[in-house]
């Protein structure tokens, strides 16, 4: 059988590829069922569980645009709480992915753009085995409007991207 390897790197993951499988985890269901979906396919591996935050201060120049008004002296305060909230929101996604049958760390990452951006600037970072993320996440009208970020990540990515929808598990 005279196959092109090239198109079958994957196959071998576990053994071919050193970095961390990265998991992209907003809390929604498409993302627990990625992480499922993961822990199905590489039992034991390295994964990072990464939730990004964007910046109220990002955010309120979205609501500008659209004539909304930000109070400036609230934005501090808010990023610190989307911060923790974030943070936390990893945590539970690495524990999803340790009772999944992964090794994992959890990761929380403030955006300076778009999520998708952030995600792939982690998995270059980490040099990411594979990017594995939910079809779908919490923010639809968001995704919507600007393109959802598991299509985004999917074209952008230089490295094996795996999207999983909720219907997967």
């Amino acid at each position: 059988d005279r196959r092109d390897p090239k198109l079958h790197q994957g196959v071998h993951m576990t053994t071919a590829a050193t970095g961390p499988v990265l998991i992209a985890f907003d809390g929604s269901p498409d993302s627990r069922a990625a992480i499922d979906y993961a822990g199905s396919l590489f039992p034991g591996r390295k994964a990072v569980v990464l939730s990004v935050w964007e910046p109220l201060l990002l955010q309120s120049s979205v609501l500008a645009a659209s004539g909304m008004v930000v109070d400036p002296e609230t934005i501090s305060q808010d990023d610190n709480e989307e911060e923790a909230a974030t943070q936390t929101l990893a945590r539970e996604g690495a524990e999803l992915a340790r009772k999944a049958g992964l090794d994992p760390e959890p990761r929380w990452q403030r955006g300076t753009g778009a999520i998708w951006l952030t995600i792939v600037d982690v998995a270059t970072e980490l040099d990411a085995a594979l990017i594995v993320t939910g079809s779908r996440g919490l923010g639809a009208v968001k995704s919507f409007l600007v393109g959802s970020v598991s299509d985004r990540v999917m074209h952008q990515a230089r490295r094996p991207v795996l999207i999983v929808p909720h219907s997967s598990t």
